[in-house]
């Protein structure tokens, strides 16, 4: 049985800098965290913002379960981009034979 998404199918490595809340200057970002194995997809697609508006996502990333990642945080792809978190959905589905994942939806 698989309980998580196998290391070797997540080739791109990105950094992530979590979102900590607006402070006196605008939002704040913890430390970043580089060289988090992902795998990217940068296909664009229509999701719904955690305030519920529609918006389009330019990068959809997988990555192992647990990823700390809260909408706002700064995500830096592979290719160098600098983008946002939108959302973040984690995928389980306990006893069947399905790996464990993080979703991640970025403008």
């Amino acid at each position: 049985m698989v309980s998580r998404i196998p290391e070797v199918l997540l080739r791109h490595r990105i950094t992530i800098e979590p979102y900590l809340g607006d402070g006196a200057y605008g939002p704040r970002h913890g430390a970043p965290v580089p060289e988090i194995p992902a795998l990217v997809s940068p296909s664009t697609r229509m999701v719904r913002a955690p305030d519920g508006r529609e918006v389009t996502s330019s990068a959809q990333i997988i990555t192992a379960p647990g990823l700390d990642c809260p909408p706002g945080s700064r995500v830096t792809l592979p290719d160098g981009r600098i983008t946002t978190a939108l959302s973040i959905t984690h995928h389980t589905a306990p006893g069947l034979p399905v790996p464990a994942c993080s979703e991640v939806m970025c403008e």
